[in-house]
């Protein structure tokens, strides 16, 4: 399926796009609120911008995705693959982040609020300036990831790997800043 044909069908009120082979569409601001792109193959899609509010990416292959300042909030990108994917400035607002693959992701000044992150992989991950008040980190592999300056107030740290996670001037759960 080309980007072009996702448009025009979404446009005339089709929602399905499960299993879509989109590996390096053109979507730059595209409106998909709602779509169901579970199991697709979207890598090294560009998704900047777009509007991707309540979207089911469920175990999609989102490697090298460019989703720069998309609105993910209540998406539900659950077991997707996001290795090396860019979502700087995202909003992943309540999202379902469970068991996804973040590893060497960016992520910062993403809006990681109230989202589920349990047992997700985001080894080398960079989260400068995210924002991950609320966040459910159950499980959660962080260990490498840079996450200077982040917000984890009220975020739950449960069993999360840390190991030689850079946590300078982290806001953490109790609300103390880590030196």
């Amino acid at each position: 399926m080309k980007a072009e044909e996702l448009k025009r069908c979404y446009a005339a009120g089709m929602r399905n796009f499960s299993q879509a082979n989109l590996c390096r569409a053109k979507l730059l601001f595209t409106c998909l609120v709602g779509a169901d792109l579970s199991q697709a193959n979207l890598g090294r899609a560009n998704f900047r911008g777009a509007d991707l509010q309540r979207i089911d990416l469920r175990n999609a292959d989102l490697t090298r995705a460019n989703l720069k300042g998309a609105d993910l909030s209540m998406a539900n990108l659950r077991g997707a693959n996001l290795t090396g994917a860019n979502l700087r400035g995202a909003n992943l607002f309540r999202a379902n982040l469970r068991e996804v693959n973040l590893t060497l992701a960016g992520l910062s000044e993403a809006d990681l609020s109230r989202t589920n992150l349990r047992y997700a992989n985001l080894n080398r991950a960079k989260l400068v300036g995210a924002i991950l008040t609320g966040a459910v980190l159950l499980g959660t592999n962080l260990s490498g990831a840079t996450l200077l300056k982040a917000n984890l107030t009220e975020a739950s740290l449960i069993e999360a790997n840390l190991s030689e996670t850079i946590l300078t001037g982290v806001i953490m759960p109790n609300g103390t800043i880590h030196d």
